[in-house]
Protein backbone atom coordinates (compact mmCIF):
# COMPACT_ATOMS: atom_id res chain seq x y z
CA UNK A 1 0.00 0.00 0.00
CA UNK A 2 1.23 3.40 -0.41
CA UNK A 3 0.54 6.07 1.45
CA UNK A 4 0.96 9.94 0.97
CA UNK A 5 2.92 11.90 4.44
CA UNK A 6 2.15 15.52 4.67
CA UNK A 7 4.92 16.95 6.92
CA UNK A 8 3.59 19.39 9.08
CA UNK A 9 6.84 21.51 9.09
CA UNK A 10 6.40 22.35 5.33
CA UNK A 11 4.67 25.87 5.04
CA UNK A 12 2.66 24.66 2.17
CA UNK A 13 1.33 20.64 3.44
CA UNK A 14 0.59 22.39 6.83
CA UNK A 15 -2.32 24.45 6.08
CA UNK A 16 -4.10 21.10 4.23
CA UNK A 17 -3.32 18.84 7.28
CA UNK A 18 -5.55 17.26 9.53
CA UNK A 19 -8.45 18.05 10.66
CA UNK A 20 -9.27 21.43 8.07
CA UNK A 21 -8.96 19.44 4.72
CA UNK A 22 -8.91 15.61 5.15
CA UNK A 23 -10.57 12.43 7.75
CA UNK A 24 -8.46 11.37 10.18
CA UNK A 25 -5.10 9.77 8.33
CA UNK A 26 -4.07 6.38 7.58
CA UNK A 27 -1.35 6.70 9.81
CA UNK A 28 1.93 8.23 10.44
CA UNK A 29 5.70 8.16 11.11
CA UNK A 30 8.46 9.04 13.15
CA UNK A 31 11.41 9.68 11.95
CA UNK A 32 14.33 9.69 14.54
CA UNK A 33 18.12 9.85 14.38
CA UNK A 34 18.01 6.10 13.86
CA UNK A 35 15.80 5.95 11.51
CA UNK A 36 11.78 5.81 10.73
CA UNK A 37 9.25 3.85 12.48
CA UNK A 38 5.94 3.89 10.06
CA UNK A 39 2.33 3.23 12.02
CA UNK A 40 -1.04 2.54 11.34
CA UNK A 41 -4.09 4.21 13.10
CA UNK A 42 -6.65 2.05 14.24
CA UNK A 43 -9.34 3.98 13.40
CA UNK A 44 -11.63 0.96 14.39
CA UNK A 45 -10.69 0.17 18.03
CA UNK A 46 -9.73 4.32 19.07
CA UNK A 47 -10.94 6.82 16.76
CA UNK A 48 -11.04 9.46 19.17
CA UNK A 49 -7.44 8.84 19.88
CA UNK A 50 -6.68 8.44 16.32
CA UNK A 51 -7.78 12.21 15.84
CA UNK A 52 -6.45 13.05 19.01
CA UNK A 53 -3.12 12.17 17.66
CA UNK A 54 -3.94 12.95 14.32
CA UNK A 55 -4.54 16.80 15.75
CA UNK A 56 -1.30 16.92 17.61
CA UNK A 57 0.84 16.00 14.75
CA UNK A 58 -0.74 18.30 12.93
CA UNK A 59 0.62 21.19 14.92
CA UNK A 60 3.90 20.04 14.47
CA UNK A 61 4.42 19.45 18.62
CA UNK A 62 6.72 16.62 18.00
CA UNK A 63 8.82 18.28 15.29
CA UNK A 64 10.56 20.27 16.99
CA UNK A 65 13.76 18.64 17.61
CA UNK A 66 12.87 18.91 21.28
CA UNK A 67 11.12 15.41 21.83
CA UNK A 68 12.48 12.16 22.20
CA UNK A 69 11.99 8.24 23.21
CA UNK A 70 13.33 8.28 27.13
CA UNK A 71 12.30 5.04 28.66
CA UNK A 72 13.12 1.74 27.71
CA UNK A 73 11.68 -1.44 30.30
CA UNK A 74 8.85 -3.13 28.65
CA UNK A 75 7.95 -0.10 26.47
CA UNK A 76 9.81 2.62 24.00
CA UNK A 77 8.19 5.97 25.58
CA UNK A 78 7.83 9.15 24.05
CA UNK A 79 6.22 12.33 24.13
CA UNK A 80 6.32 16.08 24.86
CA UNK A 81 7.16 15.39 28.95
CA UNK A 82 10.21 17.39 29.70
CA UNK A 83 10.30 19.64 26.71
CA UNK A 84 9.17 23.41 27.14
CA UNK A 85 7.00 22.88 23.90
CA UNK A 86 3.33 24.12 24.63
CA UNK A 87 0.70 22.19 24.05
CA UNK A 88 -2.40 24.12 22.89
CA UNK A 89 -4.02 20.59 22.45
CA UNK A 90 -6.88 19.49 25.54
CA UNK A 91 -6.31 15.91 27.62
CA UNK A 92 -8.47 13.33 25.66
CA UNK A 93 -12.27 13.41 26.72
CA UNK A 94 -12.34 9.38 27.18
CA UNK A 95 -10.00 6.23 27.35
CA UNK A 96 -11.30 4.29 24.34
CA UNK A 97 -9.61 1.43 25.43
CA UNK A 98 -13.10 -0.93 26.36
CA UNK A 99 -15.48 1.23 23.88
CA UNK A 100 -14.84 -0.44 20.48
CA UNK A 101 -12.40 -2.81 19.12
CA UNK A 102 -10.72 -4.44 21.48
CA UNK A 103 -7.37 -4.14 20.75
CA UNK A 104 -4.33 -5.50 23.42
CA UNK A 105 -1.16 -4.02 24.09
CA UNK A 106 1.10 -6.56 22.23
CA UNK A 107 4.76 -6.19 20.64
CA UNK A 108 4.39 -3.18 17.92
CA UNK A 109 1.09 -1.58 19.80
CA UNK A 110 1.57 2.16 20.23
CA UNK A 111 -0.90 3.24 23.06
CA UNK A 112 -1.83 6.45 24.82
CA UNK A 113 0.06 7.27 27.93
CA UNK A 114 -1.76 8.61 31.36
CA UNK A 115 -1.01 8.53 35.25
CA UNK A 116 -4.39 7.52 36.58
CA UNK A 117 -7.84 7.00 36.36
CA UNK A 118 -9.48 9.37 35.20
CA UNK A 119 -6.50 10.91 33.34
CA UNK A 120 -7.09 9.59 29.61
CA UNK A 121 -3.57 10.67 28.34
CA UNK A 122 -2.30 13.94 26.08
CA UNK A 123 0.95 13.93 24.22
CA UNK A 124 3.18 10.83 25.60
CA UNK A 125 2.47 7.84 24.35
CA UNK A 126 4.53 4.81 24.11
CA UNK A 127 5.39 1.51 21.85
CA UNK A 128 4.86 -2.03 23.41
CA UNK A 129 8.47 -4.37 23.28
CA UNK A 130 6.50 -6.94 24.31
CA UNK A 131 2.96 -8.38 24.91
CA UNK A 132 2.05 -6.50 27.68
CA UNK A 133 -1.58 -7.65 28.59
CA UNK A 134 -1.25 -6.16 32.33
CA UNK A 135 -1.43 -2.73 30.07
CA UNK A 136 -5.45 -3.52 28.69
CA UNK A 137 -6.81 -2.92 32.38
CA UNK A 138 -4.20 -1.35 34.37
CA UNK A 139 -5.67 2.15 35.56
CA UNK A 140 -8.65 1.76 33.39
CA UNK A 141 -6.43 0.40 30.23
CA UNK A 142 -3.81 2.30 27.68
CA UNK A 143 -5.82 2.69 24.75
CA UNK A 144 -4.16 1.60 21.78
CA UNK A 145 -4.39 3.46 18.85
CA UNK A 146 -1.83 2.50 16.26
CA UNK A 147 0.61 -0.32 15.35
CA UNK A 148 3.91 -0.35 13.88
CA UNK A 149 3.36 -1.37 10.32
CA UNK A 150 6.48 -3.17 8.99
CA UNK A 151 10.11 -4.99 9.68
CA UNK A 152 12.13 -2.02 9.20
CA UNK A 153 10.16 -0.27 11.68
CA UNK A 154 10.22 -2.93 14.46
CA UNK A 155 14.19 -3.10 13.49
CA UNK A 156 13.84 1.04 14.98
CA UNK A 157 12.31 -0.11 17.40
CA UNK A 158 14.35 -2.62 18.59
CA UNK A 159 17.18 -0.69 18.23
CA UNK A 160 16.32 2.31 19.95
CA UNK A 161 14.69 0.39 23.10
CA UNK A 162 18.73 -0.91 23.11
CA UNK A 163 19.54 2.66 22.80
CA UNK A 164 17.74 4.32 25.63
CA UNK A 165 18.08 0.84 27.81
CA UNK A 166 21.88 1.67 27.88
CA UNK A 167 20.64 5.00 29.57
CA UNK A 168 20.91 7.55 26.38
CA UNK A 169 17.52 8.89 24.51
CA UNK A 170 16.93 9.13 20.99
CA UNK A 171 15.74 12.51 19.30
CA UNK A 172 12.79 12.75 17.20
CA UNK A 173 12.95 14.98 14.39
CA UNK A 174 9.88 14.76 12.76
CA UNK A 175 6.49 13.09 12.81
CA UNK A 176 4.56 13.12 9.65
CA UNK A 177 0.68 11.98 9.25
CA UNK A 178 0.18 9.24 6.35
CA UNK A 179 -2.77 9.45 4.07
Amino acid sequence: TTSFCLHALHPRLYLYTYPEAMSTPAGFIIITNIGSIRLKFLQNAAPKTTAHVAKLISTGLFSTGQSTFYRSDFVIQTGLYGTNVQNPVPDLPVNETALHDRVTNDRGAMAIAHFDVPDNGNSEMFISLQHNEHLDSAYGGYCVFARVEDDESFAVVDEIARVVKGKGTVSVSEVTLCL
